[in-house]
């Protein structure tokens, strides 16, 4: 025992830890879960769908709503859409197709000029969810406003005294001292208070005398007297002067006094004119009444006829309201479901688009001028403008110093004016038949316009800010940089210095005008930020020196690393000038501009006079993310000279300023011409055959930047390469060489040249390449093959064949690749092709290659590559060739994934997936092969990442599967066939194969591989659901039965999500409603639909001919049985499937939404067998759950579980000494045939069926289970899921609201047939729960009112506060606190309450009408009609709206109407409920809602007289003056001017009412209202003392005293004070209340001769009990319904009372008089319960008496008379204590 301690405090300490109750209940649960033997629910066959359609063609064909049953015929069908692209034209040149040999040229081109394949699907938009609906975008109608009780403000009120005036009548209003006439003290001066007194007439001609604290007579009063019952009034100046006397009826009297004589005597005399009114009122009533006896016409009305004459809108039919309110112009319920309203894009699938060309942010550069400081005039005659004095040419670019390379080709621009321009010769002529014979030809544009280009577009896919546009500006070649740029660099007077500087110029542009030379440079930034803000502000930097040794890509990149550091670009050589270049943003619609390729966009005008704007293409760095699939023809080399070393030659005498001229060969034959495909540069043709770089003066050892764009041909050849020739330009213009021959400018000093094309593929990269003296015919077949030996011409070498050229590539084509895998790949598929026999092993070799290729290229050729996999698959004679091309598609879906493309995947899918035309004989269709491939690599022996890979990204498999059948299907004409023969035998074994195979990798995966199992289960869901569009539908309800089965109850949680998240997919599909046939499956060939013989419990039948619909609610049903988020993920789907048939406007017709609602019936079994889970009536404004996971969700609150579970030495196991069912209670599972006795923790009520599992607080008396008004027998029935187990937990409010939607939307749409037929099928006790279930409707959605969900949603902010701090908690409320959303939310609300509340009118008013003979048994007192009546009240005790309640008021009086015996006869329970509620609706705040309650309560009254023949109204009499009691004695506040207004109402229809003038009734009616009007006088203190509970149940026993004659009233009293008690917690006060109440009707049971003892037998228990002996025989006793049963269940009540009370020696003297009864019974069960109660009564009493534990009171009443001192008060407090 000792160990034992310790043990046991270091396990409470753990229970102290946070979470720790939460992981005990997950482990007794799981031990639960594993004891409980959970069966799999056996699977249920689906028809054969294919041949139910063929065979009950007829019957199809001939319902109205086929539409329903049959697929539309045009379901889908293929397109071709026409690719739109940016331009004119396409960008494959002309013959580009004819010329191209290369298999992946061909293929590119193919790519690039194909329209796109598409499959349609005509409801596609239908295959959503609800929110994806077509037309759930058009604008909701607006919500009607409506108006409600609760929101009225508290303190607002109508003017009290014009309220229930009425105008005439006499008036009067002055000051007048009142008396206090309340106390058993006599009055006296000081008792008199002052208030100011008015008089008014009520509406009915009656008077009040109202009393208020001040002149404000619009306000409440204070108290009223009612002068109806003024018996007279008297001087009386005993207490004080001027005073009168009021003499009321009832003995008491009001006394009154003036300020004066005159004011006393004008009082007294106005009141006595009153008096006399009223006597003459009262005397004509009486002559009326004695004239009715004699009234033969009145006798002849029969009380439908009254009925007709004060009521014809009911009495002509009821059902006219009905049809009301089933019009159209209702709002849908789901319309206003806060699901419905939640903006969720989670499902919403990104719009898939065709492949288009992307571009970064694009930059509108604009050239506008560059200006020397050094300026004249270039005319002969110097007239003309002043400009630059010779040619300038500008170069722009653009360089990236943060990845260290340049990102732009180069922008050349001529910024010259003309008359500049015309220094160097035949400028203007270079145009001349300049691109005869091209090789890209411009068609559209005149080649004049693209001559000076001034504008361009850059490009940037990555900005940030440093990125730098750069200006190289060049001159033509004059000499050295240095000596040109000094006149330039001085600000001294300059114009000798200008017309030199012309001179020289003019010389060098005749002499030299096609060379160039380095001249300056500037730069500038672009970007303000990563996210591409231009910075437009900025400008460029002053224009530099050009240093000769510094002119490389590499040195510009390392001066602009300088460029912000202001002290090293402050030592660089400034030449003074500006160059004004403006940049900005591209707008989309920008026009008249032209590529990369001169190709023009569709807004473009071609004239002489269009400003072009050229794209300048942009060189993206090589990285997947940044590539995009190539989608226009392109085919640019850009060739980049770098270097020449010549200091070392000895070939040629000089060679120093050296010009390089690039052209593009095709052949090295010594005629052979260049091509001429090399783009020209400003001024000059379009394309030219040769190109030269600038020229460095006096530099043996020259750099170049320059850059030379080619256009290569479609096709190239080996003989294709770039031919370098060096020229050294002689610069010396001196006279010296006059004296000699011509002038010599150039003079070849060199050649050299680059292959380009190397095993197949264009070389790029930097290239270092020797320099020959000679270029001899046949120069490229020259090769060395050993050392000093060649094979090909001779070659003369420049310093001896070292590499002395330095030069680089770049190859920007969209139809050759860089990729020597890929292009391997095609190579060999051309081979193979071209009728080399493929030999598997080297094809699967290139293949396992292909994993190789780089990422970029996969990218940019993706269509291509995919393509051409796809065409190998198809024709692979091999598994092993198919399961490798399936690998390498795999590795390309992963890699796109990885990079975050996927979308170019879908656009590949949707649109350019195209599977080749089928020719049986030669290949395979792709959907087979692909599956029975993805079949092998999903076998549990292959290799696991690939096959993972496959699972994640399957979804692009499946829908490649998808558009495959689509196309064959379409092609091949076989849509026409019968579904069951349109694929191949093999194919349909292959599919059901995939599905089994990929079943395992989802079920076991998803811990391990979460995401792979999720995306592979959705892909699936969809795969099968775009099945039922191609395939035999019953096959495919197979694979859903194949998918079902591999998942079993008791899951964990993820297994949940993916089966419902699958069915939630499959019950998307378009055609849900035909797939699920909603007709009549009957024995005989042709069924009506009205014969339908109608489901509403799961059977196997309705499950095999509705499968889908079946299977969702048998899973739904099962899902219940789990978890709560298992079980909110199951509602979930349910509901928004349900929400989308309300919505589908295919479906909006009422016949329609009537036939879906039958396909949902079962659901009423599924909520009957869970009512007890749903019965939940508090309305909790936060439901705070404890974290989403799922075995911490049931809330299940057990102090003790501490004290229950020890831990073992064996870790987790129980206590096997534990009670059995305890485990059950803990998981919140236990068996219906559980044998423990539950507790029930409250005093009986009607509905007081509770769970089977409920803690006994050991402070009730134990309860026997089957006495429970509602007994839970019918569990024993077959639960229709044909599960073992039943929870009995509550459900959660968000899954209870969500089921009753469903439930409610069901009730609404369906068909009245078959409701009724519903039920007439249905049991006694289901009818009881379907009828609980409308009540917790009315609960569940009631409307609280504005300021409630102010406050709740300021709460929700506050706990999401918290819980952001603890993420523990989450929240089912979805409340904005802002006054806008407090605002929708209360008006959805609203609409929500009226809405329900009408449904469950309409289905009461047609129940009512159908069942009336089972409603009136027992003249209405059964436990039906008593459950439909509850229903009724629970309209009328929830929050309504105006318009709701006046519907409830017509079928209030329909029901009394059709069923007065329950009202009028028997007990009087229902016909006091009744009066009690709309008693309670006369005190409205609004006007329309009092008129309605008083119209309706006249009417109770007036159907009671003509019930009992006209003689009387006694029943409805009694019950309202009963409920006025009540509603005092519970301080509701009734007895304003409001209640007044309403009172006169009623005067006012018995007064009008013709046909029953001459009977008593009015008097009647009048004596009634004046009863209600002596009680509230009486009573007026109440509402003072409400918050003083002493006083309050004081002045409510004086109350019950004065009632003692009256049984039901006292009784009301006496329950009354019963429960402020209890409220109180004085439970011994509440039980001798109970006692007494017991006591009063054994009282009356005796007098009745029903009943041996009267209240004599209750001596023992209190001696005060002989005041239930003073009941009067005659009056008092009148339409009294007490009886035995009544006097059982009131001792039952005393004896709970007294055991809470721990009175336990008293329960013996009650249990004395309950025996007796009993035994003359024989329920012997009953007795045992009785028995064992005494035993553990007496037990308590030994206990009690042993421990001393129990503490009873003594009290004494002290009423103080006249003046009493402290002292005394003190001294009197001391005795009371002593005592």
């Amino acid at each position: 025992m000792a160990l034992a301690a310790p043990e046991t405090r270091k396990f409470t300490r753990a229970l102290s830890k946070p979470g720790t109750a939460a992981e005990l209940r997950q482990s007794v649960s799981e031990v639960v879960r594993g004891s409980v033997l959970l069966a799999k629910p056996k699977l249920i066959e689906p028809i054969d769908y294919e041949n139910v359609i063929v065979q009950r063609k007829t019957q199809i064909l001939n319902d109205a709503l086929r539409e329903m049953l049959l697929f539309p015929y045009d379901d889908f069908q293929t397109a071709l859409l026409k690719r739109q692209s940016r331009y004119i034209h396409s960008t494959v040149p002309e013959n580009a197709e004819k010329e191209a040999q290369s298999l992946f040229v061909t293929e590119c081109i193919k790519t690039y000029n194909s329209d796109w394949h598409v499959v349609n699907y005509r409801y596609e938009d239908y295959s959503g969810e609800f929110r994806q609906l077509p037309n759930k975008g058009t604008k909701s109608e607006k919500l009607p406003v409506h108006l409600y009780e609760v929101d009225e403000e508290a303190d607002k009120d109508e003017d009290a005294a014009s309220l229930g005036s009425q105008k005439g009548g006499i008036t009067k209003q002055g000051w007048l001292y009142k008396g206090n006439m309340n106390s058993a003290i006599s009055v006296t001066m000081r008792s008199f208070k002052r208030r100011f007194f008015h008089l008014i007439q009520l509406g009915d001609g009656s008077y009040n005398l109202n009393f208020y604290k001040d002149e404000k007579i619009s306000k409440e009063p204070k108290g009223s007297i009612f002068l109806d019952s003024c018996m007279g009034v008297v001087q009386n100046n005993k207490v004080r002067r001027f005073a009168f006397e009021l003499k009321m009826q009832d003995k008491s009297s009001y006394l009154l006094a003036a300020d004066s004589e005159l004011e006393m005597e004008e009082w007294i005399n106005t009141l006595n004119k009153i008096l006399q009114l009223n006597f003459e009122a009262a005397m004509q009533e009486k002559r009326n009444g004695e004239s009715h006896e004699d009234d033969e016409q009145s006798k002849m009305e029969s009380s439908s006829s009254s009925f007709d004459n004060y009521y014809p809108e009911i009495a002509k039919s009821t059902r006219e309201a009905e049809i009301k309110l089933k019009s159209e112009s209702r709002v849908k319920l789901f319309a206003l479901d806060p699901d419905a309203q939640k903006l969720d894009f989670s499902g919403i699938e990104p719009e898939v688009k065709p492949f288009e060309e992307k571009f970064g942010k694009k930059i509108l550069v604009k050239c506008n001028d560059l200006s020397f400081n050094l300026q004249s005039c270039v005319a002969e005659n110097e007239e003309g403008p002043t400009t630059n004095v010779e040619p300038f040419f500008v170069t722009l670019s653009l360089f990236d110093i943060k990845n260290n390379r340049k990102i732009s080709a180069d922008f050349h621009v001529d910024l010259n004016h003309a008359s500049v321009r015309h220094m160097i010769p035949n400028a203007s002529q270079q145009m001349v038949n300049g691109s005869g014979d091209s090789v890209h030809r411009i068609p559209d544009i005149h080649e004049t316009v693209l001559q000076y280009p001034k504008q361009g577009i850059f490009s940037v896919t990555c900005p940030h800010t440093d990125i730098f546009l750069v200006a190289r500006i060049e001159k033509v070649l004059q000499g050295s940089i240095t000596h040109c740029a000094e006149p330039y660099m001085k600000s001294s007077d300059s114009s000798k210095v200008a017309q030199k500087v012309l001179k020289n110029a003019k010389q060098a542009c005749q002499r030299l005008g096609q060379y160039r030379m380095p001249f300056a440079w500037a730069a500038r930034t672009l970007f303000k930020d990563a996210s591409g803000t231009l910075d437009k502000n900025a400008r460029f930097s002053p224009l530099f020196r050009q240093d000769s040794n510094k002119l490389s890509n590499e040195d510009m990149l390392k001066l602009l690393a300088d460029f912000r550091k202001p002290e090293k670009m402050a030592k660089l050589p400034v030449i003074l000038g500006n160059l004004d270049v403006t940049i900005d943003n591209v707008s989309p619609d920008f026009p008249n501009y032209v590529n990369s390729s001169y190709i023009p966009m569709k807004q473009f005008e071609s004239t002489t006079k269009t400003l072009i704007t050229f794209e300048i293409e942009e060189f993206v760095p090589c990285m997947p993310k940044h590539t995009q699939p190539f989608t226009i023809y392109n085919n640019h080399l850009y060739v980049y000279p770098k270097y020449l070393k010549y200091d070392s030659q000895k070939s040629f005498a000089k060679a120093r300023n050296i010009a390089v001229c690039i052209e593009f060969k095709d052949s090295d034959e010594e005629d052979s011409l260049p091509l001429k495909c090399i783009y020209g540069r400003p001024g000059g043709p379009v394309f030219t055959r040769s190109a030269f770089a600038a020229v460095l003066h006096h530099h043996q050892n020259p750099e170049f930047y320059d850059e030379i764009k080619i256009e290569l041909p479609t096709q190239l050849h080996e003989k294709h390469h770039l031919l370098f020739t060096f020229y050294h330009v002689s610069c010396d213009n001196s006279s010296k060489g006059s004296t000699k021959k011509k002038d010599v400018v150039e003079t070849q000093v060199g050649y050299s040249w680059l292959p380009l094309i190397k095993d197949g593929r264009v070389v790029t990269n930097e290239q270092n390449i020797p320099v020959s003296a000679n270029l001899p015919s046949g120069y490229l077949s020259y090769q060395e093959v050993g050392v000093g030996k060649h094979s090909g011409p001779e070659i003369k070498w420049v310093d001896g064949g070292k590499q002395l050229l330095k030069i680089s590539t770049h190859l920007v084509s969209t139809v050759y690749t860089q990729d020597q895998h890929l292009h391997n790949f095609f190579q060999y598929c051309q081979k193979t092709e071209s009728g080399a026999r493929a030999l598997g092993t080297d094809l699967v070799k290139y293949l396992k290659s292909l994993h190789a290729m780089e990422g970029h290229v996969m990218i940019a050729f993706l269509p291509t590559v995919l393509n051409q996999l796809f065409r190998v698959l198809t024709r692979a004679t091999q598994e092993e060739v198919a399961v490798n091309v399936t690998r390498v598609i795999i590795h390309i879906v992963a890699q796109c994934h990885e990079e975050g493309l996927d979308s170019y995947l879908r656009s590949y899918v949707k649109y350019g997936y195209k599977a080749e035309p089928y020719v049986a004989s030669e290949y395979k269709t792709v959907h087979e092969e692909l599956t029975k491939s993805m079949t092998t690599i999903l076998k549990p022996s292959a290799d696991f990442l690939t096959s993972n890979k496959l699972l994640k990204y399957s979804w692009f498999f499946f829908e490649v599967l998808i558009k495959s059948m689509a196309q064959y299907l379409i092609e091949n004409s076989k849509v026409k066939l019968l579904r069951n023969q349109r694929f191949s035998a093999s194919f349909h074994h292959a599919v059901e194969t995939v599905v089994n195979m990929l079943m395992p990798h989802i079920t076991q995966k998803y811990r391990d591989n979460p995401e792979a199992s999720k995306n592979a289960n959705h892909s699936l869901a969809a795969f099968i659901k775009r099945c039922f569009t191609f395939m035999d539908r019953g096959f495919v309800f197979k694979q859903i039965n194949n998918y079902i089965s591999c998942f079993a109850p008791g899951d964990p949680k993820t297994l949940f999500e993916f089966k419902f998240e699958f069915l939630r997919v499959v019950c998307n599909h378009e055609h849900y409603i035909p797939l699920n046939l909603p007709m009549p499956f009957g024995k005989g060939r042709v069924q009506r639909y009205q014969d339908l013989h109608l489901d509403y419990s799961l059977t196997d039948e309705f499950c095999k001919n509705h499968f889908l619909v079946g299977l969702l609610l048998r899973e739904v049903g099962n899902a219940l049985q789990e978890f709560r988020d298992v079980r909110q993920i199951a509602i979930s789907v349910l509901k928004n499937l349900m929400i989308k048939h309300s919505f589908d406007d295919r479906y909006a017709s009422r016949s329609h939404q009537a036939r879906i609602a039958t396909m949902y019936l079962p659901l009423f079994g599924l909520l009957i067998e869970n009512v007890q889970r749903i019965n939940v009536k508090d309305v909790c404004p936060f439901p705070v759950n404890p974290s989403s996971n799922s075995a911490k969700d049931e809330a299940l609150n057990l102090p003790t579980a501490s004290q229950l579970v020890t831990p073992q030495k064996s870790g987790n196991t129980l206590d096997n000494n534990l009670p059995k069912d305890l485990f059950g209670v803990i998981s919140g599972i236990a068996s219906p045939y559980t044998a423990s006795t539950p507790n029930v923790n409250s005093v009986r009520s009607a509905d007081s069926r509770g769970s089977l599992i409920s803690t006994d607080s050991g402070n009730s008396l134990p309860e026997r289970q089957s006495d429970k008004s509602n007994s839970l027998d019918k569990n024993q029935q077959s639960s229709t899921l044909g599960s073992s187990v039943v929870r009995y937990d509550k459900l959660d409010q968000a899954e209870i609201k969500s089921l009753l939607m469903c439930f409610l939307h069901i009730l609404r749409s369906m068909s009245e047939d078959a409701l009724f037929t519903y039920w007439n099928k249905a049991t006694k006790s289901e009818l009881m729960d379907f009828f609980t279930i409308t009540e917790v409707c009315l609960h569940q959605f009631q409307y609280m009112g504005k300021r409630y969900i102010a406050r709740t949603g300021m709460m929700h902010a506050r706990l999401q506060q918290l819980s952001s701090l603890d993420n523990s908690l989450t929240f089912n409320h979805s409340y904005g606190h802002s006054d806008a959303d407090v605002l929708h939310q209360s008006l959805l609300e609203a609409n929500i309450a009226t809405e329900v509340c009408l449904t469950i009118l309409d289905t009461l008013s047609l129940f009512t009408m159908a069942f009336k003979n089972q409603l009136l048994t027992d003249h209405g007192h059964n436990p039906l009609m008593k459950k439909v009546f509850d229903v009724y009240l629970c309209f009328l005790q929830k929050n309504q709206s105006e318009t709701a309640l006046k519907n409830v008021f017509i079928a209030l009086r329909a029901l009394i109407f059709k069923f007065p015996s329950t009202f009028y006869e028997g007990r009087a329970d229902m016909c006091s409920a009744l009066c009690y509620e709309i008693l309670k609706y006369c005190n409205s705040k609004l006007s329309s809602i009092r008129t309605e309650a008083s119209q309706l309560l006249y009417f109770l009254m007036r159907n009671n007289f003509d019930y009992t023949g006209k003689k009387s109204f006694v029943r409805t009499h009694l019950q309202v003056i009963i409920s006025v009691s009540q509603l005092i004695a519970d301080v509701v506040g009734i007895g304003g001017t409001r209640f007044q207004q309403s009172l006169s109402i009623i005067n006012n229809c018995a007064n009008n009412d013709r046909i029953i003038k001459h009977t008593t009734f009015p008097s009647d009616v009048k004596d009634l209202t004046k009863r209600i009007r002596t009680v509230l006088m009486a009573t007026a203190q109440m509402k003072e003392h409400e918050n003083d509970p002493e006083m309050l149940v004081d002045l409510q026993y004086s109350l019950a005293k004065s009632y003692a004659s009256t049984p039901e009233l006292r009784k009301t009293w006496l329950d009354s004070m019963a429960r402020i008690h209890v409220k109180n917690g004085d439970l011994s006060e509440a039980a001798m209340c109970y006692v007494h109440v017991a006591a009063l009707v054994a009282e009356y049971l005796t007098r009745k001769g029903m009943f041996r003892q009267g209240c004599t037998a209750f001596r023992v228990i209190t001696p005060n009990i002989d005041e239930e002996a003073s009941m009067m025989e005659d009056v008092g006793m009148q339409d009294v319904h007490f009886n035995e049963d009544v006097l059982m269940e009131l001792l039952e009540q005393c004896a709970d009372g007294l055991w809470k009370a721990e009175r336990y020696e008293l329960i013996a003297d009650i249990y004395k008089l309950i025996i007796p009864i009993y035994e003359k019974r024989r329920d012997f069960e009953r007795l045992a319960h009785l028995y064992d109660t005494l035993h553990r009564a007496y037990s308590k009493v030994t206990e009690v008496m042993h421990t001393g534990r129990r503490l009873l009171g003594t009290y004494f009443r002290v009423a103080f008379f006249g003046q009493v001192s402290f002292v005394c008060f003190i001294c009197l407090l001391y005795a009371v204590r002593r005592t």
